[in-house]
């Protein structure tokens, strides 16, 4: 709810706290966002600057305290004596608005200009300020978990307005913070940084066009003393897909300035008298339960009010994606026995990747056409999708809209709906993008994609997107606008179909892209153990519903890293599964693990998509537990085996410690021929370890790998139970992990009768 008594206002709900007032000088100040207080606190919340420092400009020579430069503020001008960096730049002048009015409104005003919002906000404080010529709106909506932000501003003069920057917000937290954030590239997205806000600015931002996976939009300011289940976590992130900008910084009064918003970079805006730009949407969260209470906050936030709501807490289907096991090279007659072994094997859906239109035969043309390539396809999409659906399958099926081929029939047509600038075309994956700022490439890509989708029993698209560096300069937020414009026209009218984006990868895993793509994919990169680092990181900012996680071919292409199918399937689960490789190489004892993976997934899908997600501190290994309406899921994976490893618990987090718990392994197989050399010792022959023999004998035969099963409290859960060891050398035993390199497995926990 939100409360407001001269002019404080307090937002709170059960998780949370947020306070701010207009001080005396008609600027918003900050009091407080964190533990739940009353508003009768806020004297005791706010600054108290004595007789100010030396070395700052007063607003008021009666008040020697009057420096914004030591306020903590809610919105920062420049040019009027607060010298740290401002949160907006209207015709490179000084900045000065202050408080005219406020009022609450019911639920959560709707965006005006094509961006998209969270839904279903309870209340929504506005608070007006102004200067001469401009009007600004600043607006905080509350959620159960979260604080959303966002500004608007209106030119109310009679000249043009130049606006080169505009956070969403601006917020001034005392206190000492360490920012973890995420950068990368392809195929190694999500790798979190942490860094000390001190004197110094700390910048994460974007200049690709998108959110991009070099540097993620959402971050995280912690206490230097903050675990995943201890201390004081605040988390930001942006409901927007195009550039974008954060910073920190701590003033010498110990203030850290937190904004962000839509990058300034190449930013202008202009604004004739009456006109209005508003800014993207904010999330700001905060916790006391560390890192895996805020990313527990994001979590519910975004599942219950960013996806679209027809597929709010709606389960994923397993699926079955063609390209890793095709690439452009496939005919109708091996899609569909693909997708007999795939449905064999327990997948739901068969997604028909790249390839399918136009001359693409490779990624040199064909990108703008959507004409069905019958040589490949003798009856078309819709003959092909009824034969998938007669097995009793989901068809799906990718594109590339933005983009376009200079080898392509619309190009040659239409060159001039290349998104280019005053230089020579520079291409990206032998690509240009389509200028999404004309109405009428909207409208091409619009009429097009919904014709295919029109044409056949599609429910799942693949929205693809693989040229990054783009001559967008201020077009940047325009194309964006337009890219909305079209997800929706297309998506909107069909909420059944399973919208899921992809950037080569996770180039813009974003909330903006949530609000039409209930799930986004992951990484190109399909190697488990980089998958635990990769959604992993992803797991601080957005639930595990979110994920598109595939289980593939080993060695992997990306690493040429050799991982057990137990492993590549166990770190799956913490998403939304699929297979992604050629079924017909499998082995008979592999499609046995695949088949049995598939039913396991199923069996607890609720809890693996929408669970509570937290990450457990594990001795040597990576531990993740989900927890459902009536059991909790917990995998533990290891990377390197080392020699003669140690004990290990399991710890558990989250449990009632009253109560008792059974806890039991997933039971996996164990091929002999992990054991090389050692076979020697056991079998009453000479054994080549590389022979035939022993290679027959592995595609037939396994062994059972070490089953656990315990009871125990929930207390003893929370401290750790042990396991049976790991591999120390001394060959094989059923009460043993022989796992290796690359070793994991999950475990079942549910109430003990």
């Amino acid at each position: 709810m939100i409360c407001v008594m001269d002019q404080v206002f307090h937002i709170s709900t059960e998780k949370y706290s947020y306070l701010l007032r207009i001080n005396r000088h008609g600027l918003p100040e900050h009091l407080h966002f964190g533990a739940p207080i009353q508003m009768e606190d806020h004297l005791a919340l706010a600054c108290k600057p004595g007789l100010g420092w030396g070395g700052s400009i007063i607003l008021d020579e009666k008040d020697p305290a009057s420096c914004p430069d030591i306020m903590p503020l809610e919105f920062s001008g420049n040019g009027r004596g607060d010298y740290r960096e401002s949160s907006i730049e209207i015709d490179g002048k000084a900045v000065d608005f202050r408080f005219v009015s406020s009022r609450i409104f019911k639920g959560i005003p709707p965006m005006t200009q094509g961006l998209p919002q969270a839904k279903d906000g309870e209340e929504t404080l506005e608070i007006v300020l102004e200067q001469p010529g401009s009007r600004l709106k600043l607006y905080y909506t509350a959620f159960d978990t979260v604080l959303t932000r966002r500004a608007v501003l209106e030119n109310t003069g009679d000249a043009p307005l130049q606006l080169h920057k505009l956070m969403s917000f601006c917020v001034d937290i005392f206190g000492d913070f360490e920012m973890t954030s995420f950068h990368g590239n392809w195929i190694a997205e999500m790798r979190p940084h942490k860094q000390a806000v001190t004197g110094g600015r700390v910048v994460n931002e974007s200049s690709t066009g998108f959110s991009s996976f070099r540097h993620q939009p959402g971050f995280l300011l912690s206490e230097p003393c903050a675990t995943e289940e201890f201390g004081q976590v605040y988390g930001f992130n942006l409901v927007y897909s195009g550039n974008h900008y954060s910073s920190c910084q701590q003033s010498f009064q110990g203030l850290t300035r937190v904004m962000m918003g839509i990058n300034p970079s190449n930013f202008v805006k202009v604004l004739e008298p009456g006109d209005v730009f508003e800014t993207p949407e904010a999330v700001l969260t905060w916790s006391d339960w560390g890192f895996n209470g805020v990313s527990s906050n994001f979590h519910r936030f975004i599942n219950h009010h960013i996806v679209p709501e027809y597929w709010r807490f709606k389960e994923r289907p397993v699926l079955f994606n063609s390209w890793e096991g095709c690439m452009f090279n496939f005919t109708h007659s091996r899609l569909v026995d693909l997708a007999k072994r795939a449905k064999k094997l327990g997948c739901e859906l068969f997604v028909l990747d790249d390839g399918w239109f136009g001359k693409r035969d490779n990624d040199l043309a064909g990108l703008g056409d959507y004409n069905v390539n019958m040589k490949k396809l003798p009856y078309g999409l819709k003959g092909l999708a009824d034969k998938i659906n007669e097995l009793g399958m989901q068809f799906g099926l990718w594109f590339e809209p933005e983009a376009v081929n200079p080898d392509s029939d619309l190009y040659r047509t239409h060159p001039d709906w290349a998104l280019t600038d005053d230089h020579p075309d520079l291409c990206g994956r032998h690509e240009l993008l389509l200028d999404l700022t004309k109405p009428e490439v909207r409208d091409y890509i619009v009429e097009n994609v919904s014709r295919v989708l029109d044409s056949a029993n599609i429910s799942y698209v693949k929205w693809d997107m693989n040229r990054h560096s783009i001559a967008l300069g201020a077009k940047a937020h325009d194309y964006i606008l337009g890219l909305y414009d079209v997800l929706g026209r297309i998506f909107v009218p069909r909420p059944h179909i399973l919208l899921e984006s992809c950037s080569s990868g996770g180039n813009r895993f974003d909330l903006g892209m949530l609000c039409y793509s209930p799930q986004v994919w992951c990484s190109d990169d399909t190697d488990p153990i980089e998958r635990l680092t990769i959604q992993g990181g992803l797991s601080y900012l957005y639930p595990q519903s979110t994920f598109g996680a595939h289980v593939s071919a080993a060695p992997h292409a990306q690493t040429l890293r050799a991982t057990p199918l137990t492993t590549r399937g166990n770190v799956s689960f913490f998403g939304c599964l699929g297979y992604e490789l050629d079924l017909k190489h499998l082995l008979g004892v592999e499609e046995k693990e695949v088949i049995a993976q598939a039913a396991f997934y199923k069996a607890h899908r609720m809890a693996f998509q929408f669970g509570d997600f937290r990450r457990v501190n594990s001795r040597g290994g990576v531990c993740w537990q989900v927890t459902g309406e009536n059991v909790t899921l917990a995998g533990l994976f290891h990377k390197l085996e080392s020699a003669a490893p140690g004990y290990e618990k399991l710890r558990l987090v989250g449990l009632d410690q009253q109560k008792r718990y059974h806890v039991i392994s997933r039971a996996q197989k164990l091929r002999i021929g992990v054991f090389g050399n050692l076979v020697k010792h056991i079998a009453p022959v000479d054994v080549d370890p590389n022979g035939a023999l022993l290679r027959t004998v592995d595609h037939h035969v396994m062994l059972d790998d070490s089953a656990e099963e315990l009871t125990a409290s929930g207390a003893a859960l929370h401290s750790g139970v042990m396991l049976h060891n790991r591999f120390a050398g001394t060959g094989y035993d059923k009460q043993q992990r022989t796992q290796g390199d690359f070793g994991s497995n999950v475990y079942v926990v549910t109430e003990a009768e």
